[in-house]
């Protein structure tokens, strides 16, 4: 690191001095004191923990942002970020290339969110006053920001498997009236995959533009393992309208990172907009004049460029073999479950990392109560897991429900490393479950 920081110092050794002197006394106890208070943190970064989308950064890319940070480029314009917003326009051309597109329009974003609002904002510039459809799976921050744009926004039943209900969504299509659809790749609930490569030609018999929220799934287009309508869907990536992808997540990076991409460069004409003080410096493209977000960390986009740069976005390459693993383990674990049916209840087949199971019991209030339970013995055995809650008919019809929803336990085993420490995991879970 130091190295790296002289020869980033050298490119201003024309310049006059002009350092600020450390003063090391005084940050020391204020740096040990946020330790201190960091460490009231589950402890995200080790493989014991297994309940939330948390992934640790790559090395590469923490080193690569703290370089940045003694530039601090915001990447809005050139001006303020010429190198970061070069190293931007790059990686984001490799996340397209990833997806199979030959053209493309997109940038970093904050995360998901800001690049879902995007691209349903570019849904309703392009068919103003029509209805965007998404699952009852899908995030619910697609609704909620449907309601800040002010587009029409239905949600619609989904299949055993949680995948968006086609007969269903074919029903709404012939209305008419739709003019986006979002194709779920890896719900945040469940890990389920809507079934792009069927949704795309029924989408486009009525007219309808097709926006992919793979925020969570989307790197799994690396791997080499997917299987079934999963694997279909993702072969379907390229003849996606646009897409919304968090590097925050499988990418590796450190939060604030998300990216959304459109296939065709020509909406970039709903962005334009003028700034007599920004755009100066150059003719070239400043980002800010394709995004929404003004001031963005230019941070972002080294540390990304970096971590593309020493993993490739290629299939069989190091990146997918890692996603590969979180696969095996996913699935792994789940046999695991189906090995021991007087104990565990699998409710889906993963179809990415992602496992949800129960506990067995008579009564939804029952098993709602022992995976409660479980939980919170598991974190004392210092493996941390996930509650999460489905809802009547979506799985297990022949238990007992007393109440309309079901909580049950789930593991997003999304670090490499959780495959070698699955024995582990399985042992804690089964001293946890004890009654």
């Amino acid at each position: 690191m130091q190295e790296a920081l002289n020869h980033l110092g050298n490119g201003f050794a024309g310049l006059p001095p002009a350092e600020t002197p450390l003063e090391l006394e005084r940050l020391r106890p204020v740096l040990l004191e946020v330790a201190e208070r960091m460490r009231d943190n589950y402890p995200y970064h080790h493989p014991l923990y297994a309940g939330q989308m948390l992934k640790p950064p790559h090395p590469v890319a923490r080193l690569a942002y703290a370089l940045a940070q003694f530039i601090n480029p915001n990447n809005h314009a050139l001006d303020g970020g010429r190198a970061s917003s070069a190293l931007e326009k790059e990686a984001v051309a490799e996340i397209a290339a990833m997806l199979g597109w030959t053209t493309h329009l997109g940038h970093l974003t904050s995360g998901g969110t800001f690049a879902n609002l995007e691209g349903l904002w570019i849904a309703g510039q392009l068919h103003p006053g029509k209805r965007i459809l998404a699952s009852s799976q899908a995030h619910y921050t697609h609704q909620r920001i449907c309601g800040v744009l002010q587009i029409p926004f239905d949600s619609l039943g989904v299949d055993g498997a949680a995948r968006i209900d086609l007969t269903g969504l074919e029903e709404e299509l012939a209305k008419g009236d739709v003019g986006t659809v979002v194709v779920t790749l890896g719900t945040s609930a469940v890990g389920a995959v809507d079934p792009l490569h069927e949704i795309l030609p029924l989408a486009r018999r009525y007219g309808a533009r097709v926006h992919g929220d793979a925020a969570y799934g989307g790197y799994f287009r690396l791997s080499q393992q997917l299987s079934g309508q999963a694997a279909r869907a993702f072969e379907a990536f390229p003849e996606l309208d646009s897409l919304a992808l968090d590097p925050h997540k499988h990418g590796m990076q450190p939060y604030g990172c998300g990216s959304i991409l459109f296939r065709d460069p020509e909406v970039g004409r709903f962005y334009k907009h003028d700034s007599p003080y920004t755009y100066f410096s150059s003719n070239e493209l400043h980002l800010g004049e394709i995004s929404l977000e003004c001031s963005r960390a230019g941070a972002s986009a080294v540390a990304l460029w970096a971590t593309q740069r020493l993993l490739p976005l290629v299939k069989g390459g190091e990146l997918g073999q890692r996603l590969d693993k979180s696969l095996a383990a996913a699935r792994a674990l789940a046999q695991w479950l189906k090995e021991r049916p007087q104990q565990w209840r699998l409710l889906y087949e993963p179809e990415l990392d992602l496992v949800v199971w129960a506990a067995q019991g008579q009564s939804a209030s029952e098993v709602s109560l022992r995976s409660q339970q479980i939980f919170e013995r598991a974190a004392e055995l210092d493996l941390h897991l996930a509650v999460t809650q489905v809802s009547q008919g979506l799985v297990w019809p022949e238990l007992n429900w007393d109440v309309p929803r079901l909580a049950c336990l789930r593991s997003c085993l999304m670090k490499p490393e959780h495959l070698e420490w699955l024995p582990q995991i399985c042992s804690r879970l089964e001293q946890a479950s004890i009654q």
